[in-house]
């Protein structure tokens, strides 16, 4: 099951370095490079392939976390649902309302229908985006520690004080 967990921290860390990606170099690119109207189609582009693998990494992400409960339920009373799960699962459902619930909103927005702006929802997106980057980030975190405490220890002699 180490390999399990070695799956698990490699994918949290690639899917924050998307979100970071993304967020950080994608993003400004664009609307530093292109004119607006160009820059928010090539960024509605990277943002639809962002929620996509974001919806396949998490999914993945679940899929390994279950595997490794159910591994560690057989091995001890371990809890099906613990902190890692949660924050994987909170990435997923952060996608879906920030991109597949939200962003319909921001093109009717544009159009002028519905009852918020399109500046209210843009931020709506913008911090379920933030939160998706701090659930990631701390999975991440969290997968390098679970990772650092399973390496195998080095065990030094003891002394004949022992």
């Amino acid at each position: 099951m180490r390999d399990v967990s070695r799956w698990t921290c490699l994918l949290a860390a690639l899917w924050l370095g998307l979100l970071l990606t993304v967020a950080a170099l994608a993003t400004p690119a664009a609307f530093t490079t292109l004119p607006t109207p160009q820059a928010g189609l090539v960024v509605a582009r990277v943002l639809a392939s962002e929620a996509a693998t974001s919806l396949a990494f998490g999914a993945v992400l679940l899929v390994l976390m279950r595997l490794r409960a159910r591994h560690d339920d057989r091995a001890a009373s371990a809890a099906q649902f613990n902190l890692d799960f949660g924050l994987a699962l909170c990435g997923v459902f952060l996608t879906v309302v920030g991109y597949y619930a939200v962003l319909p909103l921001m093109d009717q927005a544009r159009a002028g229908l519905g009852r918020l702006s399109f500046a209210q929802l843009h931020v709506a997106s913008s911090v379920c985006y933030l939160l998706k980057i701090c659930c990631v980030a701390v999975l991440a975190w969290r997968g390098s520690a679970t990772s650092a405490a399973t390496r195998v220890r080095v065990n030094l002699p003891r002394s004949s004080s022992d």
